[in-house]
């Protein structure tokens, strides 16, 4: 997705205008910090192209400063900003709410102060994720799958219909992150995420249906557009651009509600261009950038004053209001999800993933 360069509109001849006093103008009729560089930390291919298509141009526009990316995943990023902690690379950082964590516990983020980001008090609760990072977006993991695959007459009103026994060899899930179906297996089986160890033989009875652990969200998309794996616990917004793909996949919200993620923004500590960072931030959270998000990637505004179209107010896992926040998702607590990550991809890998 390309990007206009918002600038000053100057009309110069420029045969009559020496270099110097031409640069003079421009930067006379350019906001305060034009010529600057914005270092932005963030995933590659379509989330750095929602960035800078939503986010950033507006952010060039307004304040005639540059943005540049360091992409890369969400592990590789905090181990590069832990190796580089006193002379960071990037001003911001984009990650999930629960690494944003891991970040605040190794002292990179800096705390923020919200009387430089205004449209921060319009954020749902469940985007107040920290006094280091406001969550950006939202979505859920949930139940996707192929009707045309499924046993006839197949629905998923209940996360439990994952375990019904004619899905044998049927199903993917994320191998990167189990903390969606851990949760899940742990509330069936009448706990909650701080007490997951009570779903752990729902889980491991989970197992015969399980037919593959997808690495990423192209992995994730071949196998259900194949129809290698009918039935998966996937991502709303990839569910979304794959049918945008005509792949026939129906996403749903189980009565438990969907698996909530937040991604947030955070300015690094030790950043020269926190001033940029604020405005930065403070645009991301405008309720016209966040509709635009919405549009653009299916993701849930984190802002209760955007406007966002109905027809893609209406898709399940998109929320506009904060009771679908509180009713349709489950919402497991960032920080502790952030503590127990090691610990469930682990036991994951070792009980279920292994054959």
């Amino acid at each position: 997705m390309g990007e206009p360069e918002a600038k000053g509109t100057v009309t110069v001849m420029r045969h009559l205008v020496p270099v110097l006093a031409l640069s003079a103008i421009i930067a006379a009729t350019a906001p305060g910090q034009a010529g600057e560089t914005l270092v932005v930390s963030t995933w590659g291919g379509s989330f750095r192209d929602l960035i800078d298509e939503a986010i950033a141009t507006k952010f060039k526009a307004e304040t005639g400063a540059d943005v540049q990316y360091v992409t890369g995943g969400t592990i590789d990023r905090l181990n590069k900003a832990k190796l580089a902690k006193d002379t960071p690379e990037t001003d911001v950082t984009f990650t999930t709410a629960h690494v944003g964590w891991l970040y605040v516990n190794d002292g990179l983020y800096q705390t923020l102060d919200l009387d430089k980001i205004p449209n921060a008090r319009n954020l749902v609760e469940q985007a107040k994720v920290s006094p280091y990072h406001l969550g950006t977006w939202g979505y859920v993991y949930t139940i996707g799958y192929r009707e045309d695959l499924v046993p006839k007459g197949m629905t998923f009103g209940s996360w439990a219909d994952l375990w019904d026994p004619r899905l044998n060899n049927s199903l993917a899930a994320p191998d990167f992150d189990p903390s969606h179906i851990i949760a899940v297996s742990a509330i069936l089986s009448g706990g909650d995420p701080a007490t997951w160890e009570k779903g752990q033989a729902k889980l491991e009875a989970l197992k015969p249906n399980f037919r593959a652990f997808y690495t990423n969200d192209a992995n994730s998309q071949q196998l259900i557009a194949t129809g290698e794996t009918p039935v998966q616990v996937v991502l709303t917004m990839n569910a979304y651009y794959m049918k945008g793909q005509d792949v026939p996949i129906t996403v749903v919200i189980p009565k438990e509600g969907g698996v909530l993620g937040i991604d947030t923004v955070a300015i690094n500590k030790g950043s020269k261009k926190a001033d940029l960072a604020y405005k930065f931030i403070n645009i991301a959270l405008d309720p016209e950038v966040q509709a635009k998000i919405a549009a653009l990637k299916k993701g849930s505004p984190t802002v209760t004053n955007a406007k966002v179209d109905p027809e893609t107010a209406k898709l399940p896992g998109v929320f506009t209001t904060p009771e679908q926040w509180t009713t349709q998702a489950i919402n497991i607590d960032p920080k502790l999800r952030a503590e127990k990550t090691a610990l469930w991809r682990k036991w994951f890998a070792e009980n279920i993933m292994a054959r």
